[in-house]
């Protein structure tokens, strides 16, 4: 559902890998930000009424033949614009300058020395060694645009950063939304506040208050169904709507067949200190049928999707004039799931995102579309969720079927479910569990021969995935003690009958996924 701040500022994307973080820092620093695609009309950018815009980094050179482009009308609309890399180099383009490749690509660390410490560099002062700065780029600026003056350079790029001479309108070589340019947060705060005169107002206080008029304002007297899993992302959405709405929200609950040891029972004892209307809905014989011989991912997620909306528009037939399905869905979700022209390609299909059939009877809310999964915990503290629930680790709505490579079955289902709790048991046991961000198993579509006994056996593998992350955007494998991965090996091998194998995936993302599938 679409927002409503009092200002916003907008990031259009032209296919930098790091487009993500630039929203991620500019909303650290308490202003709400929205990535679009570089085409977006100019009718929607004025009916947004940002208070800045930053063009994102890319792939492309300015001189390819499909290559991003943006109207000039945009740089014509009295709103400020930071462009980044790619958007700097746009920028000189359209405004009459000149852009060549470089004599050699530029990546890694940087010098940035300040030639002008005009409002982007405010309270910067230059030092005789220059700041470090992350720099990603093959093409750069030989010549500025009339009306444009340099501002900072370093040892390899002459125009590292530029400002017009009368006009709001900046640009910077280097990528100041990367951890490794000391400086990043002061340049995009500098941009923020003395260029765009935006205010520090976005919280997770006034989320939950904007967020909580726009579901009743949207949904009025009429009823809604929650697609509910008991995780943080579902939680908080049914939370928010029964603020909005009250009795005229039910939530969903589905088994479909697919989730971890006892979660159903554990779920539905844990949701009723919430004093939601839950329904139970046993799905499982009907996922696992349709699931039957499918093997390929994309098509194990889009069958589930399918499916899922199938069961709650059924349960929505039951409830007189249902109009409404909510879910959880998350801006990692959406990034992932959708692509256009130019930016970063479709990664995998959400089963909440890309499942969706293109006709469906049932108006989507969907609340936490445009937050990180650490805001949607931080909603969730606001709204006085415990603890444990805040802090879960998240579990994709395909549910395990993500995680048994290959076709899904009972069997296989069973063996994984008992490798999964004994790697949960034993993260918590070691208080491990809390200081990363997600941990599982993943049962792999291969066996082995091992010795169990003085006998051969031939059976399956099983691999541990434990990652540290901040918004699932990008990841890494987490450092756990040998002693603790010694201990679930030994217990998945001992105790879950048909495994004689374990391993540890020390994939970072990317180029990994966090899941397998």
């Amino acid at each position: 559902m679409s927002r409503s701040p009092l200002q916003n500022v907008l990031v259009l994307d032209f296919g930098s890998q790091t487009t993500q973080l630039i929203a991620r820092r500019v909303r650290e620093v308490q202003v709400y930000c929205e990535i679009h695609p570089f085409n977006i009309s100019i009718a929607d950018i004025k009916a947004m009424s940002p208070k800045g815009i930053i063009l994102s980094g890319g792939p492309a050179s300015v001189y390819d033949e499909d290559a991003p482009a943006i109207s000039r009308e945009i740089f014509e609309l009295g709103i400020p614009i930071l462009g980044i890399c790619y958007g700097m180099q746009f920028t000189t383009m359209l405004f009459g300058g000149r852009v060549e490749k470089s004599d050699h690509r530029e990546y890694g660390h940087a010098k940035l020395i300040i030639d002008d410490p005009n409002e982007l560099f405010h309270g910067l002062a230059d030092k005789a060694i220059g700041h470090q700065v992350w720099m990603s780029h093959g093409d750069r600026v030989e010549e500025l645009a009339p009306g444009f003056r340099v501002i900072a350079h370093s040892a390899s790029c002459p125009v590292a950063a530029m400002a017009h001479e009368t006009r709001p309108i900046y640009g910077v070589q280097f990528h100041p939304e990367v951890a490794h340019t000391e400086i990043g947060r002061d340049v995009l705060s500098n941009f923020l506040f003395r260029v765009c005169s935006c205010k520090p107002d976005w919280n997770m206080r006034s989320f939950v208050s904007s967020t909580v008029e726009d579901i009743r304002a949207r949904a009025g007297d009429r009823k809604v169904i929650c697609a509910l899993s008991g995780g943080v992302d579902s939680t908080v959405t049914a939370l928010l709507i029964n603020r909005a709405i009250g009795s005229n929200l039910t939530c969903i609950f589905v088994n479909n067949g697919l989730l971890r040891k006892n979660e159903a029972q554990v779920v539905l004892a844990f949701l009723k200190q919430f004093q939601l209307n839950v329904r139970y809905v046993d799905a499982e014989e009907r996922f696992l049928s349709k699931l039957k011989g499918v093997a390929d991912p994309e098509e194990k997620r889009k069958i589930i999707g399918r499916e899922f909306i199938k069961v709650f528009e059924e349960e929505a037939s039951k409830i007189d004039q249902v109009d409404f399905l909510a879910q959880g869905t998350l801006y990692p979700d959406v990034i992932e799931s959708v692509s256009f022209k130019g930016p970063s390609a479709t990664i995998k299909s959400h089963h909440n995102v890309g499942g969706l059939p293109e006709v469906m009877k049932l108006e989507l809310i969907e609340p936490l579309r445009e937050l990180f999964k650490d805001e949607v915990r931080k909603v969730a503290e606001e709204l006085g969720m415990p603890y444990e629930l805040v802090n879960r680790h998240p579990f994709p709505g395909p549910g395990l079927a993500i995680r048994v490579l290959g076709e899904v079955t009972r069997l296989r289902l069973s063996i994984l479910r008992e490798a999964d709790a004994i790697v949960l048991e034993e993260m918590k046991a070691s208080d491990w569990y809390w200081k990363v961000w997600q941990a599982f198993a993943v049962l792999l579509p291969v066996r082995t021969v091992g010795v169990m006994g003085d006998e051969r056996t031939y059976d399956h593998v099983v691999a541990i995935r434990v990652v540290d992350s901040l918004d699932a955007m990008t990841a890494d494998w987490s450092k756990l003690p040998y002693d603790l991965l010694g201990r679930m090996s030994n217990r998945i091998i001992n105790e879950v009958k048909g495994v004689n194998r374990v391993c540890y995936d020390i994939s970072s993302k990317p180029p990994a996924t966090i899941e397998w599938e």
